[in-house]
């Protein structure tokens, strides 16, 4: 039986088509390892599903904990974001909350007054007010440890809404000696705004259940999300304090600190809602600053994580953990592949290496499902399964279609350090009826970028259309995921504002 692999010797015009047959394979399989990579988390969930973290000794007398709240021109979710962390339960003498505030719009008004209103109330708040935005987040946190009173800091981003319970379930772990991060798990406050929403609650539910319960229940290196969690105070000046050299400086401190020996604690079960962003091109920008930073952290430490005196297995998993947002690289390059291939296949007598696509297809698609639907059960029980199946599609897609914009993040960030702090607008918007057409803060992209993404899937219409008329039909199914992620991302990308109804 001819092997699926099996090349011709090539003749007058062959050879260009062999090359790019050769290195579309050799991008097959790599991506396959990413595949494998998460059926390891998976793994690592369940091998150590006993270890979830135990307080050994709560504190008999409660420290002081400060509370962060960085914000920049969030006019539509400030008040919202103070009312819930001045309604913490915790001794109001032991509670010190700063609100750090880089606004330069009518944020600064909003904030002052909700401050005044619980001040009055006998909470101990504290507006802090930069004239300029040094270090973007990074700088302000810094700033505000200036004038912390607490040992331990918890932190929270504007569009999040930390529960009355948060410092009363996390604190505890801090009297074990060497904890020097407590990290809850994210929710979702708008998770069925859209299917956009929806798309995006999966992937950040995998990150949290999955990612990080395995890494922390597996003795690897996690880190902290920026926000949602707490520091202990001497942590963050151990490790070096927040640094601005990158545009994830919570990867950065999380991945520095444990290089010094701190242990960091996940608890899946102490969740904390956030608002997802609800238009692609904010939920771009978001996605954009992470790949960025994580790329940058990754050039700033992987060296260090390499020469480390860690167990193999911590620093291998380390090394992938910096190194992963590579794989948006290696699928653009895939989804370039794919048009030179589907043209010489059938020239080269290779029409039956399709099966090769379907089995990958398959394979990727497997360990999707089985990554997600582990997630979505542990948090929704069976409900949250059945629903997985359906949108798996769905996600496969996206993450495809973001791949564009994702892989000039890796870029970018490999190339550069630092950056502008680019903050991803909320609306306290719920119901989908509500829209976000007319607020204000829009998301302004690289408005190139949409059109390529449009092109791109376009072109995957003829890649479909030409697998048909000769006979291809095994690749298909994976071009069709092509073809719908870059168009759905692009239209999203260039409609969306227009469509949603005011």
């Amino acid at each position: 039986m001819k092997s699926l692999l099996a090349l011709p010797t090539p003749g007058s015009g062959q050879t260009v088509g062999l090359v790019v047959m050769y290195a579309y394979f050799v991008v097959l399989g790599i991506l396959c390892l990413y595949g494998f990579h998460r059926y390891l988390m998976v793994y690592l969930y369940y091998r150590y599903s006993k270890r979830d973290p135990k307080v050994e000794k709560p504190f008999e007398i409660l420290p002081v904990v400060t509370v962060q709240l960085p914000i920049f021109n969030e006019m539509y979710v400030a008040e919202r974001l103070i009312d819930a962390s001045c309604r913490i339960e915790y001794p109001p003498d032991k509670l010190q909350i700063q609100v750090l505030d880089d606004s330069t719009d009518e944020t600064v008004e909003v904030v002052r007054k909700k401050i005044d209103e619980w001040r009055a109330r006998g909470i101990d708040i504290e507006h802090i007010h930069r004239s300029d935005r040094t270090g973007y987040k990074a700088g302000a946190l810094d700033h505000g440890l200036k004038t912390a009173k607490g040992d331990f800091v918890a932190l929270f981003d504007a569009d999040f809404v930390p529960q009355p319970d948060f410092l009363q379930k996390t604190i505890h772990y801090f009297t074990e000696e060497k904890v020097g991060c407590v990290q809850a798990r994210w929710g979702h406050i708008n998770k069925e705004y859209s299917f956009l929403t929806r798309l995006q609650s999966m992937f950040l539910d995998g990150h949290f259940m999955m990612e990080h319960a395995a890494r922390n229940r597996g003795g690897r290196f996690f880190n902290f999300s920026g926000t949602a969690g707490m520091w202990r105070k001497t942590t963050i000046a151990d490790a070096g304090g927040w640094q601005h050299d990158t545009l994830t400086e919570d990867l950065d401190l999380s991945f520095r600190a444990q290089l010094k020996g701190w242990r960091f604690v996940f608890l899946p079960w102490v969740v904390t809602p956030a608002e997802l962003p609800v238009d692609m091109n904010g939920f771009k920008s978001q996605q954009h600053r992470w790949v960025k930073g994580s790329m940058q952290t990754s050039k700033k430490l992987l060296g260090d994580v390499l020469q480390a005196r860690i167990p193999f297995h911590v620093k291998l998993e380390g090394a992938l953990h910096l190194t992963g947002n590579t794989a948006y690289i290696l699928t653009m390059l895939l989804a370039l592949m794919l048009f030179p291939v589907t043209y010489f296949r059938p020239k080269l007598d290779m029409k039956m290496s399709v099966l090769l696509d379907l089995a990958v297809f398959a394979l990727a698609t497997l360990s999707v499902c089985v990554f997600y639907l582990a997630s979505q059960r542990e948090i929704y029980g069976w409900r949250g399964v059945v629903r997985t199946i359906f949108y798996t599609p769905a996600l496969l897609a996206m993450g495809i279609g973001m791949c564009a914009s994702n892989a000039r993040a890796v870029i970018e960030g490999f190339f550069t350090r630092g950056g502008e702090f680019v903050r991803t607008p909320k609306y306290a918007l719920q119901a989908n009826r509500d829209s976000f057409v007319s607020k204000k803060y829009k998301v302004t992209l690289k408005k190139f970028l949409p059109f390529v993404e449009l092109a791109i899937g376009l072109g995957f219409g003829w890649v479909i259309y030409y697998s048909f008329l000769n006979g291809m039909y095994g690749a298909i199914p994976f071009q069709l995921l092509f073809f719908t992620g870059f168009t759905y991302v692009a239209f999203l990308s260039l409609f969306q504002g227009k469509l949603t109804p005011r």
